[in-house]
């Protein structure tokens, strides 16, 4: 096997919505002809460029593949803003394996999922012959806290623009602290990943505004439903999990996720003291927390 590529190479794939095609930018890492293949998933506002120190760490090991989910970051935005959720999110990873393991030997994957990248892999773990066989699911659950959800929510639909960059990069961090300790460079480097010009020369968020309609849509009616076909999922999970939760978290209770470590896959459970939603995995003792689980064969 070659040496694990330095720097990652960007590529696409088309998917499809009942609304169209769209295209999903992904970020490769390591030798593209490794069968052992990890996918990492970012969070409901954040980009792929948030693995870009968890990627090489783990591309002596793996081909890691870390995809834009669509209306974020380098891929398209559904004509319908309706249709963005998991069961969307879930569809085009399928096209995205399709593409990542055509012809090869080995047709499974290792999946590490934040938040939003939890529940796509929840729900891809959850059906027959699924191709994940080991699951990480960082900071999120079959529960989700309706005050972090209406925080997330009031937070994503703001469409607000900065003069400056260091005006945006001051909000991004304001909002992302409880993400945990970082450096001025970490800080500075997350908010580059998900900043960008317009053609005013304004600074707005890398990510497609309709997000926020799913969120102004749910009742909590839906949001119960949500949680029991959720919790239906997890249950039908059959390969080793480990949940990851930020000790000061608002979104993962740990009475929830005490509770996945008793049912389903019967997870393995990890906090981390000091954070909160959610673990960035930036820091070298968080990197080998995933390492360490996903190599353990």
């Amino acid at each position: 096997m070659s040496e694990p590529a330095i720097e990652p190479v960007i590529k696409s794939v088309q998917c499809i919505s009942p609304a169209g095609l769209h295209r999903m930018a992904y970020k490769e890492w390591g030798d593209p002809a490794n069968p052992d293949v990890l996918v990492c998933v970012h969070g409901v506002t954040r980009v792929s460029d948030d693995f870009d120190r968890l990627a090489p760490a783990l591309a002596d090991r793996y081909r890691v593949v870390c995809p834009d989910v669509v209306g974020r970051g380098r891929s398209g935005r559904l004509k319908n803003p309706t249709l963005y959720g998991v069961p969307q999110y879930v569809a085009d990873m399928v096209t995205l394996l399709a593409r990542v393991l055509a012809d090869g030997e080995r047709q499974q994957v290792h999946w590490f999922g934040t938040s939003m990248g939890g529940l796509i892999g929840m729900g891809l773990a959850a059906l027959p012959d699924s191709p994940i066989d080991r699951l990480v699911l960082n900071d999120i659950g079959p529960v989700l806290d309706a005050r972090a959800l209406n925080r997330i929510g009031d937070y994503i639909g703001q469409d607000l623009r900065f003069p400056t960059y260091e005006a945006g990069a001051k909000f991004v961090r304001d909002v992302s602290l409880p993400f945990g300790p970082h450096s001025d460079e970490q800080w500075d480097k997350m908010a580059r990943d998900v900043l960008r010009q317009d053609a005013d020369g304004q600074w707005v968020r890398h990510y497609d505004m309709g997000l926020a309609l799913p969120f102004r849509a749910a009742t909590p009616e839906s949001v119960a439903s949500d949680g029991k076909m959720l919790w239906a999922a997890y249950d039908a999970i059959r390969c080793p999990t480990l949940v990851v939760r930020g000790e000061q978290s608002d979104l993962l209770s740990r009475a929830t996720a005490e509770a996945m470590t008793q049912r389903g896959p019967r997870a393995r459970l990890v906090e981390i003291p000091g954070v909160g939603h959610a673990p960035m995995f930036l820091q070298d003792e968080q990197i080998a927390i995933a390492r360490e689980f996903l190599l353990n064969q």
